[in-house]
């Protein structure tokens, strides 16, 4: 199975607190931690540690973040051949602030995240034309990403699409998609619809189909778990639950997981339980791409939880 991931490399500076500051409040914090993350660096991360061919097109500066960042990714087994280096450019970088609930804040600053471009997708529409899946979010410039998505289905590859950060959703890059997975708040974000339930789950999807064109959808629920939508019908797939400790890159895990089995043939149904096992594993561990487990962490902990694997697997 082969995948493409397009999307940003950012290093995270994590700070652990037990409360967040109130406007102008100063509070003492427990930890830093230097962290790889950025949403595209995080899914295509998830993919090869799951063990999908996997190549990263994306862009990082000259300077210590982003060699590190490069070593982390390769380190993972992500192919880094298309990655682009800029002098002019910081690498990506975010603050993160996670609280004792484990949810988290993040403020980021892109940097050369904006400098891939539209010529630099054209240099590797080889790699694009021969994937199963291009898996692409909205955290690099629309435009990139449209030309992407536009070239993959040129070529007939399969377009997942996680709408995020709702900062970045350009959409009128939506109608390229073959399947969306946005969050309760990029669902609000794409349909004014308040998602906190089941039924208002599937007046999203079906809102997201009608307006759209997207036939195919997984809406988040958090704690809820997901809705399946595709083409008018629907399965709600449970949570799984978990004592978390670190939510960043919870999302990126599942668009990542969510890849690797629709990459091997897996149907949308088993694809999404997959990933909701894999996300749930996510939030146990911290950091955005330390925290993402391997294909043996995945088979462990269904063992201990006495859970079905729902895609098929051999060693």
């Amino acid at each position: 199975m082969t995948i493409t991931v397009i999307g940003s490399v950012i290093m995270d500076i994590v700070f652990l607190t037990d409360h967040y500051p109130r406007h102008g409040d100063t509070v003492f914090g427990k930890e830093v931690r230097y962290s790889p993350g950025g949403k595209g660096a995080n899914q295509a991360t998830t993919c090869a540690k799951l063990g999908a061919a996997t190549t990263f097109i994306g862009c990082v500066g000259n300077d210590a973040f982003g060699q590190t960042l490069l070593h982390k990714l390769q380190s993972n087994q992500v192919h880094i051949e298309s990655m682009k280096t800029v002098e002019d450019s910081g690498t990506g970088t975010a603050l993160v602030t996670v609280d004792s609930s484990a949810e988290n804040t993040i403020l980021v600053v892109k940097g050369a995240n904006d400098c891939l471009t539209i010529g630099d997708i054209d240099r590797c529409e080889h790699i694009i034309s021969r994937s199963r899946i291009l898996l692409v979010q909205m955290e690099i410039r629309s435009e990139v990403i449209k030309h992407a998505m536009i070239t993959a289905r040129r070529h007939g590859v399969t377009i997942l699409l996680d709408p995020a950060p709702t900062d970045g959703i350009d959409t009128s890059s939506l109608q390229y998609a073959d399947i969306i997975v946005p969050n309760q708040q990029e669902a609000r974000f794409l349909t004014r619809i308040e998602v906190h339930n089941i039924s208002t789950a599937i007046e999203a999807a079906r809102y997201l189909h009608r307006h759209y064109g997207i036939a195919k959808s997984i809406i988040k629920i958090g704690e809820q778990g997901s809705l399946v939508y595709q083409d008018g019908t629907h399965e709600h797939i449970q949570a799984i639950a978990v004592h978390a400790v670190d939510t960043v890159g919870a999302g990126d895990s599942y668009a990542g997981a969510l890849a690797y089995a629709l990459a091997g043939g897996q149907t949308l149904i088993a694809a999404a339980q997959f990933a909701s096992i894999v996300s749930a594993l996510k939030v146990t561990k911290h950091g955005a791409q330390d925290g993402i487990p391997s294909m043996e962490e995945v088979l462990a902990f269904c063992s201990t939880r006495n859970l079905t694997l729902p895609i098929e697997y051999s060693m």
